[in-house]
């Protein structure tokens, strides 16, 4: 697929630097990276034709010579063409988006027909561009960093996912953490998952996955906790097993199997292509059974969490697909569907869920008896994305961010994580997008973490704030009546 990209780099540049001053930095110093990511790893946007991957044939950066020139050869290695735009007014106004449009018009009637349009920018003026590639019938895909309006965001076939892009792109995956200390499982527990272990492989005719043991041992042995005891998945919860003479291997996404009647899995070569193997297929029930037990369509990151902690491994290219989607896409999963357009994936029954949110619904008893309450969020968590929680979600989600900060300071890349376990262990689940979500609106709604007060109530109210933003970009009328509501659901802790 023929693509051309354009870079709106004092853009994405500040929009980073407000969350992270080396994210930004590793953006603007290592172009040659995470443009080889959006060829080799970035999904296709919706109803893309021609080549199953992208060849980016123009590559155009937009950038303030005055302020940004120390970054001028990092994209000249990258093979970028730089196009100067300096300030024009003393505001420091540049003509950059301006010249991005009449530029993507030029390559729109270009002889080449490029397919795909690449656009690295949050600036919702860009909005009509999009409109127009789309009437001609060419894909578009986009980057913003922050929080991109809705009309912006529908008028792309595909939005990069931000927290995707910082972590596979620019490579900024917090390094693994110093090892835990294992938790003491229950030995009745642990020698139960040794035993189910030992029958389950001596009456079977092959390796039997661990994905497949991980689910019998869930359903039928009780003291096991979400953490595998402390071990962080059932293949290192086996390892530290009695399972006699038995072995594990990380063929084909993790297998136990009887050396003396299965032989090594492996030896035998296996096509890199092959369709997936029946091990991969009780992965597909995995991936069934979670989305009919959820409420909302079910976001395909937390699938791969899921397949990877059940199967104790990330299956190798996964078996063969080189990507989760196309892994995804090869199953036999019937009859549920994708959605691709949103950032990341989701996948839905369409017999019982409704395509195109991201956020499970809390429990109607959550809610307070005020009907108003839940009708608006409901409205601001489609069209702006905010998290659908329940009011005590949101006061226990500022009680542990501001219980995190005093006790561990900011961090970009692992407050998050820190404080979705939190959550998690306090009883209180919450995703680790919606907790990016509360973070990056109260980054860019001005709040520092090491200078400003980090209480709950301070927290709310900043978010508070945020949403307020948000309503007036998209043009809901903030009335009295309103932002009353919106302190009741979000800002209770305030």
């Amino acid at each position: 697929m023929k693509s051309a990209l354009f870079v709106d780099f004092d853009n994405i540049y500040s929009g980073l630097r407000q969350l992270d001053q080396a994210t930004a930095d590793r953006f603007a110093k290592a172009p040659t990276e995470w443009v080889s990511w959006m060829i080799n790893s970035l999904t296709l946007p919706e109803h893309a034709t021609g080549a199953p991957r992208r060849r980016i044939l123009v590559r155009r950066c937009y950038l303030n010579p005055q302020a940004y020139q120390r970054f001028r050869p990092y994209f000249n290695l990258a093979g970028f063409e730089i196009i100067d735009c300096p300030a024009l007014t003393t505001g420091g106004k540049t003509s950059t988006d301006i010249h991005m449009v009449l530029d993507i018009v030029d390559l729109l009637q270009h002889e080449a027909h490029y397919d795909e349009f690449i656009v690295l920018s949050a600036d919702a003026d860009f909005t009509p561009v999009l409109r127009k590639l789309r009437r001609w019938d060419r894909r578009t895909t986009v980057l913003a960093i922050g929080f991109p309006s809705a009309a912006y965001r529908a008028s792309a076939d595909l939005v990069i996912d931000q927290d995707e892009f910082v972590r596979g792109a620019l490579g900024m995956a917090k390094p693994l953490e110093a090892e835990r200390p294992k938790q003491a499982c229950p030995p009745p527990s642990t020698a139960a998952v040794a035993d189910l272990v030992r029958a389950t492989v001596a009456t079977a005719n092959g390796p039997v996955s661990l994905a497949s043991l991980a689910t019998q041992a869930q359903e039928r042995i009780d003291g096991l906790d979400a953490s595998w005891c402390g071990h962080g998945s059932f293949g290192a919860l086996l390892r530290a097993s009695d399972i006699g003479t038995l072995r594990t291997s990380p063929h084909n996404g993790g297998v136990v199997y009887d050396p003396a009647r299965h032989g090594v899995p492996g030896e035998t070569p296996i096509s890199e292509t092959a369709s997936p193997s029946a091990n991969a297929q009780v992965l597909a029930e995995l991936v069934r059974r979670e989305v009919r037990h959820s409420a909302e369509p079910v976001p395909c990151a937390r699938l791969a969490t899921l397949i990877v902690r059940h199967a104790g491994a990330t299956p190798a290219d996964w078996y063969g697909n080189g990507s989760f989607r196309r892994f995804l896409e090869s199953l036999d999963l019937a009859p549920l569907q994708f959605d691709w357009k949103v950032a990341g994936g989701l996948v839905y029954d369409p017999g019982h869920q409704t395509r195109g949110s991201t956020a499970s619904t809390p429990a109607e008893q959550e809610w307070p008896s005020d009907p108003s309450i839940l009708a608006l969020a409901r409205q601001l968590h489609e069209v702006a994305g905010v998290p659908l929680l329940a009011p005590a979600r949101y006061s226990a989600l500022f009680a542990m961010l501001s219980a995190d900060l005093d006790e561990h300071g900011y961090g970009f890349l692992d407050t998050a994580k820190r404080v979705r376990d939190r959550c998690r262990d306090a009883g209180n689940p919450v995703s680790r997008a919606d907790v990016d979500f509360v973070l990056r609106g109260l980054v860019f709604r001005g709040h520092r973490f090491e200078e400003h007060a980090n209480s709950a109530a301070d927290l709310a109210a900043k978010f508070v704030n945020n949403v307020r933003s948000l309503c007036l970009r998209e043009q809901i009328i903030l009335d009295v009546t309103t932002e009353a509501t919106i302190r009741n659901w979000i800002g209770a802790a305030a």
